[in-house]
C-alpha cells in the first residue's frame, strides 16, 4: 500500500472516530493528511468508498478469525450442535481483540453506531460471516422461532457494539481497563442467559 493511501486511511479513521462520519468532509481529511483532494479521488473515488476500505482493512482479519474459530468448533463437535457459549465466544473474541489492538477503529465503529450508519456497514462487511454463525445458532437452539432468533441476534450485536465502545462509568472513574478476554467472558455469560430464556410473548397487531 502506498504511503499516501495509508496516510489518508489513518487520518480518516482518526477524524471519523473523533468527529463522526457525516460531519467530516473530504477537504478536512486531505488538510489533516497533508495531501490534495485529487489524491482521495484517485485512491478511493468517494467518501463512501473511503469508508468501505477503511472498515474492510480491519474487518477482514476479524472475519477470517471468526471463520477459523467456527471451523475448529465444527470439527470438534462433529454431527452434534456446537455449544452456545462456544459459538458466542468464537464470534465475539476477534472483535474485542481487534478493538484492543486498534482503539481508533473501536471509536470509529462507535461513531458509526451512534450515527445510524452501522447496520448498513455491518451488512456489507460482516453479513456473510454472521449468517454462518446464525445457522449454527439455530442448530444449538432449535426451540427458538426465526423471529425470536433474529431479535436475540439483534440484541447481541447491540450489546457487543456498546461494550466495545462504552466502558461502564465505574471503570472510567477508577481508570481501570479490562482485558479483552475478561470482557468476552462477561458478555458471553450475559448473552447466553438471554438466548436460553423462554421466548417472549409477542402480540400480533392487525393492520387495517
Amino acid at each position: 500500500m502506498s504511503e499516501t493511501r495509508l496516510r489518508i486511511l489513518d487520518t480518516a479513521e482518526r477524524l471519523f472516530g473523533e468527529e463522526g462520519y457525516k460531519p467530516v468532509s473530504l477537504r478536512s481529511i486531505t488538510a489533516a493528511a497533508g495531501v490534495n483532494l485529487a489524491a482521495i479521488h484517485y485512491h478511493f473515488g468517494s467518501k463512501e468508498e473511503l469508508l468501505d476500505e477503511l472498515v474492510m482493512r480491519k474487518a477482514a482479519p476479524v472475519n477470517d478469525q471468526r471463520l477459523e474459530n467456527l471451523l475448529r468448533l465444527k470439527e470438534a463437535a462433529g454431527p452434534r450442535p456446537i455449544a452456545l457459549d462456544d459459538l458466542l465466544e468464537a464470534f465475539l473474541a476477534p472483535a474485542f481483540l481487534a478493538a484492543d489492538e486498534s482503539p481508533e477503529f473501536a471509536r470509529l465503529m462507535g461513531r458509526l453506531q451512534a450515527e445510524g450508519i452501522m447496520p448498513a456497514v455491518a451488512r456489507r462487511h460482516f453479513g456473510p460471516v454472521s449468517e454462518r454463525f446464525m445457522a449454527e445458532m439455530r442448530r444449538a437452539l432449535p426451540e427458538l422461532t426465526d423471529e425470536e432468533m433474529a431479535w436475540r441476534l439483534h440484541f447481541t450485536i447491540g450489546a457487543m457494539a456498546h461494550a466495545l465502545t462504552a466502558p461502564p462509568l465505574e471503570l472510567l472513574r477508577l481508570k481501570r481497563a479490562q482485558r479483552p478476554s475478561d470482557l468476552v467472558r462477561s458478555l458471553v455469560t450475559f448473552l447466553s442467559g438471554g438466548f436460553r430464556a423462554p421466548a417472549a410473548a409477542r402480540e400480533k397487531v392487525e393492520v387495517k
